[in-house]
């Protein structure tokens, strides 16, 4: 078991937790973050571009001119996407990204990603992190004290205050546990746990 300090948002120390190794030290795998973290911006992809083929575009209900005789290319509509203002052939059309990765794969991938903050040292655990009020300032004074300017911070379920209190600060977001995912933590330079929020995990991915 790996033991790690647990803080307050005063930066004194409170106590001591063990953290499961198949979670917290487990092996970095490159690859494993590759393909999580592609899956998860390939479903932010919103797949709307279109574009039209020569069955919506406007037009293109009598033939152009007769078969023969003209000295001229047979046509029969303009619509075609050999002319000016005809349909595109093979264009973009709406379309879903999204991929899914094998369960057993997206758990190694975030449990790579959290052994990685906490062999780097950039994983810090705090007994509470209480917000009375929508206080922006208040959050900076703490993130401050860590000398922390980037961080993705995790909580143990709803926390309004706190959300809405980082939403102004740039580099700072709030995550319930139920939504982390490797991309948010490989792109915060922190990792920032609640130690409710240790147990939840631990329940999650210890399978």
């Amino acid at each position: 078991m790996t033991t790690l300090a647990v803080y307050d948002i005063g930066n004194q120390k409170v106590s001591d937790i063990e953290l499961n190794d198949r979670i917290f030290d487990a092996k970095v795998n490159p690859t494993l973050f590759y393909d999580a973290v592609r899956m998860d911006l390939a479903s932010q992809r919103k797949g709307t571009a279109s574009t039209k083929n020569r069955t919506p575009v406007r037009g293109g209900g009598a033939k152009p001119w007769r078969q023969k005789g003209t000295g001229r290319a047979r046509a029969g509509s303009r619509r075609s996407p050999l002319w000016r203002g005809g349909g595109t052939i093979f264009g973009p059309m709406p379309r879903d990204y999204s991929f899914s990765l094998p369960k057993k794969v997206k758990r190694a991938a975030l449990r790579a990603a959290l052994s990685l903050r906490r062999q780097e040292g950039k994983l810090i655990l705090l007994n509470d992190f209480p917000v009375e009020a929508f206080k922006t300032r208040q959050v900076l004074e703490v993130l401050r004290r860590f000398q922390v300017e980037d961080a993705l911070i995790v909580t143990d379920g709803r926390r309004l205050y706190l959300e809405r209190s980082t939403r102004n600060i740039p580099g700072i977001e709030v995550l319930r546990y139920e939504g982390l995912n490797v991309y948010d933590i490989l792109n915060h330079e922190h990792l920032i746990l609640l130690r409710p929020t240790v147990e939840k995990i631990e329940g999650a991915l210890v399978s």
